[in-house]
């Protein structure tokens, strides 16, 4: 297996709190082992708004136990509380990688 990507998917009109809160949790967190190794916020050019977080991560099983870190449900509840409704999770599996 070539890795784990999650994808998260939500609205928001407060992108620059999500950002601020993204980037304090990524500074705090960056150098702690399992954690993302790399991450894309995206913006929907289509649906104003609408933004995908791609975080990928070494395994499935680095990105759970990052996940049941109680620093990573409280920075995801307080994504939340930033979002215009509940986010959606998108677990992937990495098949393959290219670089063009």
């Amino acid at each position: 297996m070539a890795g784990f990507v999650q994808v998260i998917e939500f609205d928001t009109t407060r992108i620059d709190e999500l950002k601020t809160l993204g980037d304090k949790f990524v500074a705090e967190r960056a150098t702690e082992p399992g954690s993302a190794i790399r991450g894309v916020l995206t913006a929907d050019r289509e649906r104003p708004g609408h933004y995908l977080n791609i975080v990928e991560f070494a395994s499935y099983e680095e990105a759970m136990e990052n996940s049941d870190r109680p620093e990573t449900r409280e920075f995801a509840e307080r994504m939340a509380e930033l979002c215009d409704g509940p986010p959606t999770f998108h677990n992937l599996d990495v098949v393959q990688t290219f670089k063009v």
